[in-house]
Parts: structure tokens; sequence; C-alpha cells
């Protein structure tokens, strides 16, 4: 693999979280609970944070996490073909490309189990980190 299993498990992270947010709720239905629901918010830098450590990796880390989000998604079963696929029809920055995927963190997460790494491990390393 082109991309080591902890760059891996923090973009998995960061996007769990922010697939966690909610958009703003300045006026709450009865049912919604204020300590509860989590705020997206422009001074929230989590997704800025997260397309800049995508940005920040090499192009091989790039095509490789786009190849295990691709068999994460199914889209491939063989990682080399996935990621030479990545690397050469790459036509958007990929961090825009990758945040504007619904289930990211899922995709990632599957497509590393698939490869036979067992993402917990790593996912757990970096909880403790943050």
């Amino acid at each position: 693999m082109d991309i080591s299993p902890n760059k891996v498990a923090f973009v998995i992270v960061r996007a769990r979280e922010l697939g966690a947010k909610v958009g703003r709720w300045d006026t709450p239905s009865d049912d919604a609970d204020a300590d509860t629901i989590l705020e997206s918010r422009s001074s929230d830098g989590t997704e800025r944070e997260l397309a800049s450590f995508i940005r920040g990796l090499n192009d091989d880390e790039k095509s490789a996490l786009v190849a295990i989000m691709w068999i994460g998604r199914e889209t491939f079963d063989d990682y080399d073909e996935a990621f030479e696929t990545a690397k050469t029809e790459a036509t958007a920055p990929t961090d825009r490309y990758l945040l504007g995927i619904p289930l990211l963190s899922d995709y990632l997460e599957s497509g590393l189990e698939t490869l036979g790494i067992d993402p917990s491990e790593f996912e757990d390393e970096i909880y403790r980190k943050l």
C-alpha cells in the first residue's frame, strides 16, 4: 500500500466527525436536545484541517487514499488497478473529491478491511491523541 494505515485512520476519524455534525440549529424543533446536537459552524476547523491534511499528502498517498475508498465502495476489487486508475484519472483536487463523498469514513474503513488491515487499532491511537 502506498499510504500508511495511520494516515488513512486519521482521515477516517476526521471524516466521521464531519459526518456526525448537523447544520446550525438556531431555532431547534421541540424534539431537539441542545446538549446532544453537534453543530457545524464556520469557525469549526475540522473540515479545513482534514482538507489541509489530504492536500499535504504526496501524489501516491492521495491516489492510494482514493483507491482504498473505491475498494471500500466496491468500485474496484484490485488495489493496484484502483491505484493506477486514481493516478491517471485524477482531475479534481483530491481533498474536494473525497470530502464530497457521503460515507467516506465507512468506505475507507471497509477498504482497509478488504485489504486485510484492521483499522480499529489505528483509529484508537488517533482518538487517544485527540
